[in-house]
C-alpha cells in the first residue's frame, strides 16, 4: 500500500471544504483530476472514505478514523517542512564558536551586533578556550566554527584565512621608533606569555634568530594581563597586532617588530567531516568581515 503526500493534501481539502469542486479549485487542479486522486486513496486503503451525495460530502466512519491521524501527521510533515525553511532562511539556528579569550572579547562582540541586526532569529554561543581547547572542541561538534592560529599539521579541518597577523612590541606611551628589530629589546624588562602559548614559541623564534637571550621579567597566561602590565610601565611585550583592539586609551603604543617579521595566519576552522548549516556559513562571513575591518 503506498500513499502519497498529494493524496493525503487532496483528503485534506475536500475534508475541510465539504466539495470537491472547492477542493479542486484550493489545489489549483480539475475536479475529475482530483476525484480521481481520491479514489486512488479510497484504493489504496481498501474503504470509501466519503459519503457523496448532490448537495454535500460527509466522512465515513473509515473517512473520520483516518482523518484523525492522517491530518495530524500532514501538519506535522508542514511544521518540518517550515523548520527547514526557516534555517535555510536564516530565520532561525544555533551556532557554536570557540576562540581564543582576546578575540572573543575584541571582535566577537562586533560580529555579534552585525549577526543580531540582520539576522535576529539566529543564536551564537560563544566559548574562550586555548588553541588546543578549541581544535578538540571543533574535531568533536561541540563547536561549529573555531577562530585562531592553528598548527599546519593539525588535520580534520577546513580552513577560512581570515588575515595575517605580525608580531609586534608592546611599549609604554612616549617618544620612539616606528620600527624595531629584536636586538632593541635587549636590555628592556620583558613581559611574555606562558609557554602553552604559541605566541611565546614565536617570540622565541624571534629572539634566537636575533641571538639574543630571552629571559622574561613577567610571564603571565593572558594577553590581556600583559597589556596592563605594559601599561604599569612594567615592561614590554611582544604580542600579536591583533591585540591593538585591546589597548583602548591605555597608554601603550604598538611598534612593527623587523629582523625578522614574524607573521601567523589567522584562520576560521570548521570539522571536515560535517556539513556547515546556513547560519554556520552566514556567522563565519560576518567574522572573517569583522576581523578584516578591524585589521585595516
Amino acid at each position: 500500500m503506498k500513499i502519497t503526500l498529494r493524496q493525503i493534501e487532496a483528503f485534506r481539502a475536500v475534508t475541510e471544504l465539504g466539495s470537491f469542486s472547492r477542493a479542486a479549485e484550493r489545489l489549483d487542479t480539475s475536479q475529475p483530476a482530483l476525484s480521481q486522486v481520491i479514489r486512488d486513496l479510497e484504493s489504496a486503503l481498501g474503504t470509501r472514505l466519503f459519503d457523496r451525495t448532490t448537495r454535500r460530502v460527509d466522512l465515513t466512519e473509515a473517512g473520520t478514523a483516518f482523518a484523525a491521524s492522517a491530518l495530524a501527521g500532514l501538519d506535522e510533515i508542514g511544521r518540518a517542512v517550515e523548520q527547514v525553511q526557516d534555517l535555510r532562511l536564516l530565520r532561525r539556528g544555533t551556532v557554536r564558536v570557540a576562540a581564543p579569550p582576546l578575540l572573543a572579547w575584541t571582535a566577537l562582540p562586533r560580529a555579534l551586533a552585525g549577526i543580531a541586526e540582520n539576522h535576529p532569529g539566529l543564536e551564537v554561543r560563544i566559548a574562550d578556550l586555548g588553541t588546543d581547547a578549541i581544535m578538540e572542541q571543533v574535531r568533536g561538534g561541540q563547536a561549529d566554527l573555531g577562530l585562531g592560529t592553528f598548527p599546519p599539521a593539525a588535520d580534520g579541518f577546513d580552513r577560512l584565512p581570515v588575515l595575517r597577523d605580525e608580531l609586534m612590541a608592546f611599549v609604554p606611551s612616549g617618544d620612539g621608533p616606528d620600527r624595531m628589530g629584536w636586538t632593541a629589546l635587549a636590555g628592556l624588562d620583558l613581559i611574555t606569555l606562558t609557554r602553552e602559548s604559541g605566541i611565546r614559541l614565536l617570540t622565541e623564534v624571534g629572539f634566537e634568530t636575533a641571538q639574543l637571550p630571552l629571559r622574561p621579567r613577567y610571564e603571565v597566561h593572558q594577553i590581556g594581563t600583559a597589556l596592563a602590565l605594559v601599561a604599569g610601565g612594567l615592561g614590554c611585550a611582544v604580542l600579536p597586532a591583533y591585540a591593538r583592539a585591546a589597548v583602548g586609551t591605555r597608554p601603550i603604543r604598538a611598534v612593527p617588530l623587523t629582523d625578522p617579521v614574524i607573521a601567523r595566519e589567522i584562520t576560521l576552522i570548521t570539522a571536515r567531516d560535517r556539513s556547515l548549516s546556513p547560519a554556520t556559513v552566514a556567522v563565519r562571513g560576518v567574522i572573517r568581515q569583522v576581523l578584516r575591518a578591524m585589521a585595516g
